[in-house]
């Protein structure tokens, strides 16, 4: 099996790749010219796996099907996971896929390319932290899904339990720890209206982090004003806290222990172990090491988003944002049909920081807009940040649904909230 341009890994960034050169290409080339493989069928923005996780957002609604997509955008998909590469000979190998019951559905399969890009995202860090196994991690939709099914069998025993009370305990203060923070509050809110007063609990949320703030990457003032935000929910906000270890109902850390009924771990950014075994130079946390034209120390092999680690502003690496990744797959489009074509792009890849948006809740919200022709920053909250965040998401279905698909999802998502609720109970 060969084809010329092989992506690994359908996160945001990928599938973004794929479908614009599917359609760049047209459906007679394009499927036998690019494939996407990733170890899903359906695929999830990551960005709102706090939102399945807490049940906010149906993942079996929110997920989009590879099959579909790839035959709507003219390119072909692989299910399976990366096990080996061969970056001389331009082969990999995919490993066997198997069910829930350990029997074979997919065999292991060699595949050659003529240019390979590798946009396998990447998970949190546990630092070594003993017992960080204990901790739920929120990495791919299968995380959030277990998740959920465990808060769901936790506010089952909370409501009939002698103490009325659960507690969750998040280690992390990025965006996925404050905004899972919020969702969780607001999914109890809502599971509290159809409870009796007998079956009502109450909801404790600590969330930790080991730096002097929370949201440590963006500016103070949306540090401030997030931390207020959660304080206002009552979820108790530790800083300057290090977790020194995890066990089973209880934090171990500097400030004392935090028992807790379910732990989360989301906290520090880490590519896989795996990486390291594919031949390609890689950093301390096992990111791909690229030059300014996202090519890794192969020639001809590419990485993207989170996995990848690209310069800029000096020392430091393009932030692992679900921007960034759009901004590497379009410019990787662009050089990539160039090289079909046999011509060269030279142009570096330049990475613009628009700004960050963070979801406090159903209508909440906070962020900084990066300047325009002004040059100035702009801070943006409450429902108008809320919109903007939700823009971003539509924006990601756009690209690869386009813009009339897109605007028949969201409305349907729209009144199907409006039928069955936000709460997913299920």
């Amino acid at each position: 099996m060969h084809f010329d341009i092989v992506i690994v890994g359908g996160g945001a960034g990928g599938l973004e790749l794929a479908a614009r050169l599917g359609r760049k290409l047209g459906p007679r080339q394009g499927r036998e010219r690019v494939l996407l493989v990733d170890r899903a069928v359906f695929h999830i923005w990551k960005p709102t796996l706090h939102e399945v996780a807490a049940g906010t957002l149906d993942a079996h609604q929110e997920g989009l099907s590879y099959p579909v997509l790839a035959r709507r955008n003219h390119f072909s998909f692989a299910l399976g996971e990366l096990a080996g590469l061969d970056g001389e000979r331009r082969l990999l190998t995919l490993g066997e896929t198997r069910d829930e019951h350990g029997g074979v559905l997919v065999p292991t399969r060699t595949i050659s390319f003529g240019r390979l890009v590798l946009a396998m995202g990447s998970g949190s860090n546990s630092f070594g932290t003993p017992g960080a196994e204990h901790a739920h991690v929120l990495e791919h939709a299968s995380d959030a899904q277990r998740f959920h099914a465990k808060l769901l069998a936790a506010f089952a025993r909370a409501s009939f339990s002698a103490e009325k009370t659960l507690s969750i305990a998040i280690v992390g203060g990025g965006a996925t720890g404050v905004e899972l923070s919020a969702e969780l509050i607001e999914a109890h809110n809502e599971l509290l209206e159809s409870l009796g007063s007998e079956q009502r609990f109450r909801l404790d949320i600590a969330l930790v982090e080991a730096a002097d703030r929370i949201l440590a990457g963006l500016p103070e003032q949306i540090s401030a004003q997030a931390r207020l935000a959660l304080e206002r929910k009552n979820v108790r906000v530790l800083t300057a806290t290090r977790v020194t270890e995890v066990r089973r109902d209880r934090l171990l850390t500097t400030a004392g222990e935090i028992p807790a009924d379910i732990i989360v771990w989301a906290a520090g950014i880490k590519a896989a172990d795996a990486n390291r075994e594919f031949g390609l130079e890689t950093n301390r946390i096992n990111q791909f090491v690229v030059n300014d034209r996202l090519e890794t120390s192969v020639p001809n092999v590419y990485a993207l988003g989170d996995c990848a680690a690209c310069r800029w502003q000096g020392d430091k690496l393009v932030p692992a944002r679900a921007q960034a990744a759009h901004q590497q797959a379009g410019y990787l489009a662009g050089v990539l049909l160039a090289a079909l074509q046999e011509r060269r792009i030279d142009a570096p890849f330049v990475y613009r920081d628009f700004g960050s948006l963070v979801s406090l809740g159903e209508n909440k919200g906070i962020g900084n807009l990066m300047g325009g022709l002004s040059g100035r920053n702009f801070f943006v909250e409450g429902l108008i940040a809320k919109w903007m965040y939700m823009s971003l998401h539509l924006n990601h279905h756009r690209a690869i649904l386009g813009t009339g698909k897109t605007a028949v999802l969201a409305l349907a998502r729209l009144l199907q909230q409006r039928v069955s609720g936000r709460l997913k109970l299920h």
